[in-house]
C-alpha cells in the first residue's frame, strides 16, 4: 500500500526516488498536444526528501546538496508539490487547511531524473499522513496522473511500464540487482525542445511505441549484459544534436568500463549501466579523473515513496 493509517503528528517526512527510463519509445504528436509513450521506469538510489508540516498558509522551502543548482525550482504556487498538495485538498474537500513544505533535493533539476515529480508523489504521501486522510492508493496514483507523467510511478517504484503518456504504470518483474553510474550535467535541457526537434527528425510515419519482449525478458534475467543490450531511449538522438558535447560523456563512459550508456528521459544527465558493485565504483572514478566530477553512483531499483522516521538524532534514519 502507498497510503497508510498513522494519526496525525507535527510534520511528516516523505522520501522518493528519481525515475529512469530503460525504454523510452515515443509516438507521433498527437492531437491533444501530447506524444504517447511505451516506457519502462526504474527508480535509483537518488532521492528528494519533503517534509510537510501545518501552517496558516501555503509556503515552499529549498535546501540541497551542495552541487545542485535550485536557482530555477520555484518557490511559489507554481511548484508542483504546491500543486499536488492543493489537488488532494480538493480531493478530500478542505477548505482551510494548508501547509509548510520542506524540499530537500538530491536529484539533479532538468536532468531528465523527474526531481519535482517526485516532490509532488512525496507531498501527496506526506499530507495524506500529517492529516491522516487514508486516501487510497488508487485515488492517489490518480491525482498523481493528474500532476505529471512520472507521478505516478514515483508513488510506485521499482521497475514498471508506463503507457498513455507514462501516467498508466504496472509493475514489472525485475530479477537483477542493477548498478548506475550517473552523471548529471550543469547545464539542463529543456524538454519540450527535446520533444519538439524529435518531431523535426522523425517527420511522418511514427510507427506506435511498444515496449519489447526481450527488454522484460531481459530485466526477468538478472543479466546486465543482456540488459546492456536493449537499452533505448528515442529522445536520445535529438537531445544529442542540440547538445552535441554529451557524446564526450558517452565516450568517456564506455571507455571506462560501462557496459552501455544511455540518455536519461529527455537529458542531459547520462546513464551508465555497470556489470556489478565493484564495477560501478571503478567507473565512476575513472568519470571522475576524466573531469566529470558530479558523477555518482545509483542501485537500482528502489521502493517508491515511503516514509522516514527520524528517531533519537537526524543522522538515524529507519525507513518504513
Amino acid at each position: 500500500m502507498i497510503a497508510g493509517d498513522d494519526a496525525t503528528r507535527a510534520s511528516v517526512t516523505v522520501r522518493a526516488p528519481a525515475k529512469i527510463n530503460l525504454h523510452l519509445g515515443v509516438g507521433a504528436l498527437g492531437a491533444g498536444g501530447f506524444h504517447p509513450l511505451a516506457t519502462v521506469y526504474q527508480a535509483i538510489g537518488l532521492y528528494e526528501d519533503v517534509t510537510v508540516s501545518d501552517q496558516q498558509d501555503w509556503s515552499v522551502h529549498l535546501t540541497g546538496e551542495a552541487d545542485l543548482d535550485l536557482a530555477d525550482v520555484p518557490v511559489d504556487e507554481s511548484n508542483l508539490a504546491v500543486r499536488a498538495a492543493r489537488a488532494l485538498c480538493v480531493h478530500h474537500g478542505l477548505t482551510d487547511h494548508a501547509a509548510r513544505i520542506e524540499i530537500r533535493k538530491g536529484i539533479p533539476v532538468a536532468g531528465g531524473l523527474a526531481g519535482g515529480s517526485a516532490d509532488a508523489a512525496a507531498t501527496l504521501l506526506a499530507l495524506d499522513r500529517l492529516w491522516d486522510l487514508r486516501t487510497s492508493d488508487e485515488d492517489l496514483l490518480r491525482l498523481g496522473a493528474d500532476l505529471g507523467s512520472d507521478v505516478p510511478f514515483a508513488l510506485l517504484g521499482g521497475t514498471a511500464t508506463g503507457l498513455g503518456r507514462g501516467e498508466e504504470v504496472a509493475p514489472l518483474e525485475d530479477g537483477g540487482d542493477w548498478w548506475w553510474c550517473v552523471v548529471p550535467h550543469a547545464e539542463g535541457l529543456s524538454t519540450p525542445a527535446v520533444y519538439r526537434h524529435f518531431d523535426e527528425l522523425s517527420g511522418d510515419g511514427v510507427p506506435p511505441p511498444a515496449v519489447p519482449d526481450e527488454l522484460r525478458r531481459a530485466l526477468a534475467s538478472g543479466d546486465p549484459e543482456r540488459l546492456a543490450a536493449q537499452l533505448h531511449n528515442d529522445l536520445q538522438a535529438p537531445a544529442l544534436d542540440l547538445r552535441p558535447e554529451l557524446r564526450r560523456t558517452f565516450d568517456d563512459g564506455v571507455a571506462a568500463g560501462a557496459l552501455a550508456a544511455l540518455l536519461s528521459g529527455s537529458g542531459p544527465t547520462v546513464l551508465l549501466l555497470c556489470a556489478d558493485q565493484a564495477g560501478v565504483h571503478e567507473v565512476r572514478r575513472a568519470m571522475v579523473e576524466a573531469g566529470h566530477e558530479r558523477a555518482v553512483v545509483a542501485p537500482g531499483p528502489v521502493p517508491g515513496v515511503h516514509e522516514v522516521v527520524y528517531e533519537n538524532a537526524p543522522d538515524t534514519r529507519n525507513l518504513r
